[in-house]
């Protein structure tokens, strides 16, 4: 790529449809395309689900990426992942194959009716929260706290559990 340097972003990834890591991997792989390079990957952990709690558990993961895209192409080839692995979109935080939130673009906030960066749940989601310390022990949310002081004020925080099943993922590449 040329011109201006990537940005790095986080994305968080879940699953609780089919095979839960095979979905993860899939999604991973497939964001690989021009504009985006996947630098680091958490490893996948296991937790109930958030909001709707009435569906099977979910398998979750965080990636960094460094991207050349825009935040709105970002969230395009998100939704495009998705699809491509058969995301449809019937119910709120209902079961899904998978599904790829933005919840970090550098240090950029967004706010369109599309798209809300930094992710507007992620501070209160012990299972986004959890991988993403793995990747960077010493994040600060962009309000400058530490995601590490909010996660230790999450009840659900002892919820979201090491998966142990094979790793799919790997922490770095």
């Amino acid at each position: 790529m040329t011109g201006a340097p990537p940005v790095r972003a986080f994305l968080g990834l879940g699953s609780n449809l089919g095979d839960r890591a095979a979905y993860l991997a899939r999604a991973v792989r497939l964001l690989e395309t021009p504009g985006v390079r996947v630098v680091a990957r958490s490893p996948v952990y296991e937790s109930p689900p958030w909001g709707k709690t009435d569906q099977p558990s979910f398998l979750n993961q965080v990636v960094a990426v460094e991207t050349w895209l825009s935040p709105r192409q970002l969230l395009d080839r998100c939704q495009a992942v998705e699809r491509a692995l058969g995301r449809v979109r019937t119910v709120r935080w209902g079961p899904r194959t998978v599904d790829l939130d933005i919840l970090l673009y550098g240090a950029v906030t967004v706010r369109t009716a599309e798209l809300v960066i930094p992710h507007p749940h992620m501070h209160r989601r012990a299972f986004v929260l959890v991988p993403l310390l793995d990747l960077e022990p010493d994040l600060r949310l962009p309000t400058g706290e530490p995601v590490r002081d909010v996660l230790a004020s999450l009840p659900d925080r002892a919820d979201v559990r090491p998966w142990e099943g094979p790793q799919r993922g790997e922490r770095g590449r």
